[in-house]
Order: C-alpha cells, then sequence, then structure tokens
C-alpha cells in the first residue's frame, strides 16, 4: 500500500512540474509574441494623437480657406460675365 501511494505521489508531482513547466512555456510564447508585434508595428509608419490632430486642424484651416477663395473667385467671375455698361 505505501508503495502506491508514492507512485501516486511520483505521478501528481511529475504532473504538477509538466504543468508548471507548460505555464511557463505559454508566458514565454507570449512575450515573445508580444516583443515579435512590438517590433513589427514600431517599423510601420505610424504617427502619434497628437501629430494627427494637429495635421487633422491644418487640413479643416486649409479647406475653410480654400472655400473662401472659390467664393470670392465665383464673385469675380458673375462679375466678369455681366457685360459692361455703355455710357
Amino acid at each position: 500500500m505505501q508503495s502506491e501511494n508514492r507512485l501516486f505521489d511520483d505521478v501528481a508531482k511529475l504532473l504538477n512540474g509538466a504543468a508548471g513547466t507548460l505555464a511557463g512555456v505559454g508566458r514565454e510564447a507570449e512575450q515573445s509574441a508580444r516583443a515579435r508585434a512590438r517590433e513589427w508595428i514600431g517599423g510601420l509608419d505610424f504617427v502619434s494623437r497628437e501629430e494627427f490632430d494637429a495635421v487633422k486642424a491644418m487640413a479643416a484651416a486649409a479647406r475653410d480657406e480654400a472655400d473662401v477663395l472659390r467664393a470670392r473667385l465665383d464673385a469675380l467671375e458673375a462679375k466678369a460675365a455681366d457685360p459692361l455698361p455703355t455710357v
């Protein structure tokens, strides 16, 4: 009976060790995958949120200026299309 208990104890220790090893391998694989993802993403041309917001504001200002210029151009074209009054 004593040998059976030792056998079960040994098997339980073996399984616990294997489970711990598998958990460690899983953690290591996850860390490796995260590191590779960071390297891959770091190589891409991403911009920060601040840079994006600055360019977005510049684009909005340019669009507003273009609208103003378009209105001025339309007014000038309308004025040029009118025949000159004869005196």
